[in-house]
């Protein structure tokens, strides 16, 4: 329990203490981000509180509001909870998500919001909170995306098992000329991708809309076989033997988005890489993110499907995180291959695997 305190700053180290003998990786960090959603105030509200010795009266009473370019301020987080003014009403909220933290539920589920990139998403139950390394994923599609739009005024995307939609938005709401598809088959997920997609719909942004698919990513967007520029996926790829270290992957992100299935955890991306090569216009770029210890079987199972100029590419920590292949038929830098704007249909044969049931 949280003595009784009036200071944010005691209330943080505090809060701080116990979340680090709970085992949660940033003590501080969430405990920050824990008062402030509880007294629906920034971070930077609670950090300026502590600094200057305030009490949570003055926090609750000063605070400003959330930032106007979240998703998360137009769909309210699965958490969520309204305070009452004051320490009083404040109290027993903070001691509420703490408990919860020091439990190991994520983060984002108590808050109901992930940040990712420019924006944030509404996260929770039955879906797969998108991480960190996945920004490094996304900035791949997203700078070829670029190219294809400095070059050709539009560029088609395809984001294949979306999740939360969290790419796809990121691709959308960055990539100005960018048309971009979402597909994802679990119904749980679907429905807090449709979520985010509507909210963002509805904000002022450089980029466009994201029309979200409910389907299975093997056969899913067959209009547009041959004719995508990008396309990008964060499969599920965990083997089915594998156990996650952390209780908040283990016990809370949904089986369907962590495991790939088969011994190697690749069945799941195999068939996205099958569908990639189907909707890739010859060279198109095929972005996928995979387990460090996958790199060498993910190469291979690109170039199994056609694909050309494989590599690896790291992430910001400089681990081995995702497979890069161009689709077979085109010019390396030109990811239409032929004329500029020339496209062409090609067929791939199929591959077991989707994106859930």
């Amino acid at each position: 329990m949280i003595s009784g305190t009036t200071r944010v700053a005691d209330l943080l180290r505090q809060a701080a203490t116990r979340l680090a003998e709970a085992g949660v990786p940033s003590p501080r960090t969430d405990a920050e981000l824990l008062v402030a959603h509880a007294a629906r105030a920034s971070r930077a509200d609670v950090q300026r509180a502590a600094l200057l010795g305030r009490t949570l009266d003055a926090l609750v009473g000063g605070a400003g509001a959330p930032g106007a370019n979240a998703i998360g301020d137009d769909v309210a987080g699965a958490g969520e909870r309204v305070v009452d003014a004051g320490s009083d009403g404040l109290g027993p909220l903070v001691e509420d998500v703490l408990a919860r933290r020091a439990a190991r539920e994520p983060l984002q589920h108590i808050t109901g919001l992930a940040p990712f990139r420019r924006t944030e998403l509404a996260v929770g139950p039955g879906v797969f909170v998108p991480r960190p390394e996945t920004e490094a994923v996304a900035e791949v599609a997203l700078e070829e995306a670029r190219a294809v739009v400095r070059r050709s005024g539009s560029a088609l995307v395809v984001d294949l098992c979306t999740g939360s939609g969290a790419i796809a938005l990121a691709i959308a709401d960055e990539v100005p000329g960018a048309q971009v598809h979402a597909v994802e088959l679990d119904a749980d997920a679907y429905a807090w991708a449709r979520r985010n997609v509507e909210a963002a719909a509805v904000l002022p942004r450089a980029g466009g809309a994201v029309r979200l698919v409910r389907g299975d990513a093997r056969t899913a967007l067959a209009e547009l076989d041959g004719r995508c520029d990008v396309v990008v996926s964060n499969p599920p790829y965990v083997p089915s033997d594998a156990v996650p270290r952390d209780p908040e992957v283990a016990h809370h992100d949904p089986e369907v988005a962590l495991y790939g299935l088969g011994p190697d955890g690749l069945e799941v991306p195999r068939g996205v890489a099958a569908a990639a090569a189907r909707l890739l216009a010859p060279g198109g770029l095929f972005v996928m993110e995979h387990a460090e210890v996958q790199a060498e079987d993910a190469r291979r199972l690109l170039e199994a499907c056609g694909f050309a100029d494989v590599r690896t590419v790291a992430d910001l920590t400089g681990r081995d995180r995702m497979a890069v292949g161009r689709c077979g038929g085109g010019v390396s830098g030109d990811p239409r291959g032929g004329p500029a704007g020339s496209r062409r249909a090609v067929s791939r044969p199929g591959a077991v695997g989707d994106c859930g049931a």
